[in-house]
């Protein structure tokens, strides 16, 4: 059966749920944005299947509603998935493995449930632009945020001492002993990577009356709250300047190992990391000899390398590190955002619109 796809698959960002950007324009394209055109579509319409690893009854209804040429398979396994691989157009990441992926023929779209990509971005369906990958970026900005000052709030206020001692009934107002805490206003957060995730992290910094610097590929004008916006090459000069380095890049080869020792001795003396990315963008052992040569003040880390982080690794065992385990996207709030961009992706699946936050093979993300 000849499967006819929706015209013009874009790459367009998605700013906030519901509310898509207009398709790249033909100088957007020649500055290196992908355009994947497709046939035009038929009078008498296909139907579109999606396979699709978790939705609830209530979702299943909605996208009926909204997107009734689209036929939703849920909950089967990888090995069920590959088995019936020749059927779908669309897929959300978690089936995306080499082997179904290669038993695909109709395969046009892969939905990732999340903004990294990098366990998906390098196949050589998406490479080639046989499939179309898109993310969830930005639909994690809010809580990964709040996440981050979360954890720096803590350090800089001691509060792991504290928590400690009310478990114990302790009433203790010396702290630590080991960091004066301090306050935020005034200081200099260095946001790298000015992404959707970056940006609501400089946003909050500036709330909290901090000069903001940031690093970006990209051109795009710069919120009023960030004062200066780098190159990535610029990223050794920015560092000294910086109170508080905040890694919202997405890993990519260009960014594994990224905040290697070069990286941390360029830092402040004192100043504080935070990492809400990808743990292979920092070097672990060169952290791990920043801090405990007191170069830096203390790590927030959500994410680590490797992960999850063996239960004897010292890192575990500093009192100015405060770890996670890669929660920090979790929020109601995330929940609903992640589903409007997917609803909104499959009605535009079935009316032959441009798909929202498609990734950018060569770039990887």
């Amino acid at each position: 059966m000849r499967i006819l796809l929706p015209l013009s698959l874009c790459l367009c960002a998605f700013t906030s749920p519901l509310r898509a950007q207009a398709p790249p324009d033909e100088s957007a394209s020649r500055n290196g944005r992908v355009v994947i055109e497709r046939a035009e579509v038929a009078a008498e319409r296909p139907t579109l299947t999606f396979f699709v690893h978790e939705l609830t009854e209530d979702q299943v209804r909605e996208v009926g509603a909204l997107a009734e040429h689209v036929q939703l398979v849920v909950g089967l396994s990888r090995d069920e998935a590959t088995a019936r691989a020749t059927e779908p157009q669309g897929i959300d990441a978690y089936y995306a493995t080499p082997e179904f992926l290669q038993a695909a023929p109709q395969l046009v779209w892969i939905q990732a449930q999340s903004a990294g990509v990098d366990r998906t971005v390098g196949l050589d369906a998406v490479q080639s632009g046989r499939v179309l990958l898109t993310n969830l970026r930005a639909v994690h900005g809010p809580a990964i945020a709040d996440h981050a000052f979360a954890m720096l709030l803590a350090l800089t206020r001691d509060l792991p001492v504290h928590l400690a001692g009310r478990a114990e009934g302790r009433w203790d107002r010396e702290g630590s002993g080991q960091l004066e805490p301090i306050a935020l206003a005034g200081r200099t957060l260095l946001v790298v990577g000015l992404g959707g995730i970056g940006t609501e992290i400089a946003q909050r910094g500036h709330g909290f009356g901090m000069t903001v610097l940031a690093t970006r590929r990209s051109s795009d004008e710069a919120p009023d709250w960030v004062q200066h916006v780098g190159r990535p090459d610029e990223l050794l000069t920015l560092l000294p300047q910086a109170d508080v380095v905040a890694i919202a890049v997405p890993l990519t080869d260009e960014t594994r190992g990224l905040f290697n020792a070069a990286a941390f001795a360029a830092m402040k003396p004192g100043s504080y990391l935070v990492n809400i990315a990808r743990g292979q963008v920092v070097d672990t052992a060169a952290l791990l000899a920043a801090l405990q040569s007191g170069r830096l003040a203390g790590a927030c880390l959500d994410v680590t390398d490797p992960e999850p982080l063996p239960a004897d690794h010292p890192l575990w065992k500093l009192p100015n590190v405060v770890i996670t385990p890669h929660v920090a996207s979790r929020a109601q709030l995330t929940d609903d955002r992640a589903w409007e961009l997917f609803r909104e992706n499959l009605r535009r699946f079935d009316a032959a619109e441009p798909l929202l936050n498609a990734v950018d093979p060569v770039a990887g993300y």
